[in-house]
């Protein structure tokens, strides 16, 4: 099974703003003192300048423009409402904010199709929001999946029962544990895994400062040593730098890399550079209005596509 994949998609934003909605437990966002229409035009900027460089890298990138019927602030990161998977499985996930659910399109799935890729079936927890339950897709889950794992930090994005019900469904183990970030003095819990916590094939980033419970925190570690994983620490200052938020993918020879933006880059020191350099060039690019008003960074914009292809 791969880990990694070399076909990204990502939606292109129309209405890019800071979401209200997501803002209530999304402590990495911040208000920009602009009108929406600038902080749009700034996000268009640095999604198109960020595609650029993965496709100049030969990385597949697949660009679906979001639409403005729907008013979604959000639609930038789609990882967290959709996940395409190897056996031509597609998982839609219920969503915590009520207009991100408005996200999800179907006329994605036929885009995909069109394009020579396999849909065999559609697995939806999307009920699960009726009852105020969610799991917001790659977001809150990372998948290890060669080793058959998913690393979970519970929040009021990510409930334990439907984390057990996806790895019940895709016969996976289940890691879970509790994460934490200080707010005016506070333990407050991560609204999404993949900002304190990235999954390379030989290695993992993660910011082991965040895990306060050290029953849980030596539970990570462990099943990360054991499946032969390099363990990489930030600290929390560079998770707030997005330095958690990354993804490993490949390109058309399957050369790895490492995506990230500038701003985690730059909060990384040159001993964590150098060790993730081992394992693959890292490329980076600016996305600081869309961290600072949207709160998700390069990882979150990037949809991985494991489909297989007719």
């Amino acid at each position: 099974m791969k880990q990694i994949t070399n076909t990204i998609l990502m939606i292109r934003p129309v209405a890019f703003r800071m979401n209200e909605q997501t803002a209530v437990n999304n402590y990495f966002m911040e208000d920009l003192a602009m009108k929406n229409q600038a902080i749009n035009q700034a996000a268009q900027k640095e999604f198109d300048s960020f595609v650029e460089v993965l496709r100049s890298h030969n990385i597949e990138v697949i660009v679906i423009e979001d639409n403005l019927k729907n008013d979604t602030p959000d639609s930038i990161f789609p990882n967290n409402w959709i996940s395409f998977h190897a056996n031509g499985t597609v998982v839609l996930y219920p969503m915590f904010a009520e207009n991100r659910r408005k996200e999800r399109r179907e006329d994605i799935l036929d885009t995909l199709e069109n394009r020579g890729f396999h849909i065999e079936q559609i697995v939806d927890y999307t009920s699960a929001e009726k009852e105020g339950i969610f799991l917001e897709g790659t977001g809150s889950i990372l998948m290890d999946r060669f080793n058959e794992k998913v690393y979970c930090a519970l929040s009021a994005r990510a409930h334990e029962e439907l984390v057990i019900e996806f790895c019940e469904d895709f016969e996976c183990t289940p890691v879970i544990f509790s994460a934490y970030q200080t707010v005016e003095d506070k333990r407050l819990p991560i609204y999404h895994t993949n900002v304190m916590m990235c999954l390379g094939e030989n290695y993992a980033v993660i910011c082991l400062d965040s895990i306060d419970d050290k029953k849980e925190k030596k539970n990570v570690l462990n099943h990360l040593k054991k499946d032969g994983k390099e363990i990489i620490t930030i600290t929390e200052e560079q998770m707030h730098h997005f330095a958690g938020n990354m993804l490993q993918v490949a390109d058309s020879n399957e050369q790895r890399y490492l995506v990230m933006s500038s701003a985690a880059y730059n909060s990384l020191t040159a001993e964590q550079l150098s060790t993730l350099e081992k394992y693959n060039p890292i490329l980076h690019s600016s996305l600081d209005t869309i961290e600072t008003c949207g709160g998700g960074s390069a990882r979150c914009m990037m949809a991985e596509v494991f489909l297989p292809r007719n």
